[in-house]
């Protein structure tokens, strides 16, 4: 196996602290240093499009809820896993820019609706070709069969924490 800096934080740690198992940073550690890697490519798109990754988020949790690509604040909080505070900053940012509208809920007179603008869905289309695009050079970095064994684990290990 090739050495990486994961593998000497677990060379040191195992010299330092033979009595621990160190072998669990070998998955986490790589999966975590990966992570920022792939955060940081993605985001090269986004920023392409003048959107942060939060940003990019809220429009295409809007644009796969099909027509009339609206929802409620506290649905895209929810499908986006921020807090209602951190997604009315990100609406505020999104509205400005004229790519969302809010208006009141025909269900609820209280509630609120977020909806795409024509040019909200023209860019987050764009954007999210590109981004598939973007997606398919990180993981063409795999052989097809390496990248579906990966996919399979994955999809095995997060269902164990999203049950």
């Amino acid at each position: 196996m090739t050495e990486d800096h994961v593998a000497r934080i677990q060379q040191e740690w195992a010299r330092e602290r033979p009595d621990v198992d160190v072998t669990p940073q070998g998955v986490i550690g790589r999966l975590h240093r990966l992570s920022a890697h792939l955060t940081e490519q993605l985001c090269v798109v986004y920023r392409r499009f003048g959107l942060g990754e939060g940003e990019f988020d809220v429009l295409a949790t809007l644009r796969r809820a099909g027509e009339p690509y609206e929802r409620a604040p506290g649905e895209l909080a929810a499908f986006t896993m921020v807090t209602t505070g951190a997604m009315t900053k990100r609406i505020d940012r999104l509205e400005r820019d004229g790519l969302v509208t809010r208006r009141p809920s025909a269900r609820d007179g209280r509630g609120r609706v977020v909806a795409l603008t024509p040019a909200g869905r023209e860019l987050i289309d764009r954007a999210f070709t590109e981004h598939m695009r973007n997606e398919r050079r990180l993981l063409d970095e795999l052989s097809p069969e390496d990248a579906a064994a990966l996919e399979a684990l994955l999809t095995r290990w997060l269902a164990r924490f999203e049950r």
